[in-house]
C-alpha cells in the first residue's frame, strides 16, 4: 500500500528524533526512521513539521530530514537491525524501532534490501497489513526504558506505547492521552468490567487492559514498559495524588 506524496513532505532519515516544542526547545513526541511529515517552514537548520500520521507539529534538526519517498514495509518485529550485507555476521548498519517504515526494493536469501541497508524479511510487513490485537503489540514494548515523550522501542511513554499499539492495528491515534481520552473507542459507564484491550485514563496518563486483573502501561512507578495488578495501580495512582480514573473506553 502506497503513501500518496506532496512537494511539502519529507521522511526521517535517522532511526529516531526529538520532536521539539521549538528549536533547541523541550521534546514533546518523537519521530522514527521512514515517518512522513508535512513540511511547514524551514530554515538552514530546522524544520518545523507535521506529522502525517497524527497532525502533531513540532521542530526537528533539518539534518534529521531526507526527501520524502513512498514507502512499501514496516517493522513489526520490537526492533531490527540494518545491515550492510545481505548476511546476519556483517557488520548492522543502524537499529530501527517497531514502526519504522523502509523502502524495499528486492530480496536476497532471507533479507530484503531496502534504503536502509538489509533487514531480515521477517521483521518486516508490508504497508496496509495490520496486526489485529493491540495489547499484543503493546507487549512487544515490554521491559523498554520509559522516556517522558518517547516513541520508540529505545524509550517510550504511556500515550506514544498506545499509540504505537494502535497503529499497528490500523486504528488512528492521537500523539498524546488527552486527546486519545477524547477520541479513542467507545466510552463506558463507570463500574463497566474491563476487557482485553479497553483503555483506561487519569489525568495525564493511560493505560492498557492486559486481562480483566492486570493493566499493561508504560509508567514512572517501574520506570519502564510492565504488567501490574489492576486494582493495586489505581488504588496506587490515587494514593500518589494523581487523581482517580477518568475514562474507561473500549477500541471498537
Amino acid at each position: 500500500m502506497s503513501e500518496p506524496l506532496s512537494p511539502a513532505q519529507a521522511r526521517i532519515a535517522l532511526p529516531v528524533v526529538d520532536l521539539l516544542r521549538a528549536p533547541d526547545g523541550p521534546r514533546d513526541r518523537q519521530l522514527i526512521c521512514g515517518e512522513t511529515v508535512e513540511v511547514l517552514n524551514q530554515t538552514q537548520d530546522w524544520h518545523h513539521v507535521r506529522a502525517a500520521k497524527d497532525g502533531y507539529q513540532g521542530y526537528l534538526p533539518s539534518a534529521a530530514m531526507a526527501p520524502a519517498q513512498i514507502n512499501s514495509h514496516w517493522i513489526s518485529a520490537p526492533s531490527s537491525h540494518s545491515y550492510c550485507a545481505a548476511d546476519f555476521k556483517s557488520r548492522e548498519c543502524i537499529a530501527l524501532s517497531h514502526g519504522s517504515r523502509v523502502l524495499v526494493s528486492g530480496y536476497e536469501d532471507r533479507f530484503a534490501k531496502t534504503d536502509q541497508g538489509y533487514i531480515p524479511k521477517v521483521h518486516l510487513m508490508p504497508l496496509g497489513q495490520h496486526m489485529s490485537d493491540p495489547v499484543a503489540v503493546a507487549l512487544l514494548f515490554l521491559g523498554t526504558p520509559y522516556l517522558w515523550g518517547g516513541n520508540s522501542r529505545f524509550g517510550i511513554d504511556c500515550s506514544g506505547l498506545v499509540q504505537a499499539a494502535c497503529l499497528a492495528c490500523g486504528i488512528a491515534c492521537p500523539g498524546d492521552s488527552g486527546p486519545q481520552e477524547r477520541e479513542l473507542g467507545e466510552l463506558l459507564p463507570e463500574g463497566s468490567p474491563y476487557q482485553r484491550n479497553d483503555l483506561l485514563f487519569w489525568k495525564g496518563h493511560v493505560a492498557l487492559v492486559h486481562d480483566p486483573d492486570t493493566l499493561l502501561h508504560a509508567n514512572v512507578h517501574a520506570m519502564a514498559v510492565a504488567l501490574e495488578p489492576l486494582d493495586a495501580t489505581i488504588s496506587r495512582i490515587a494514593e500518589q495524588g494523581d487523581g482517580p480514573v477518568t475514562a474507561h473506553r473500549r477500541l471498537a
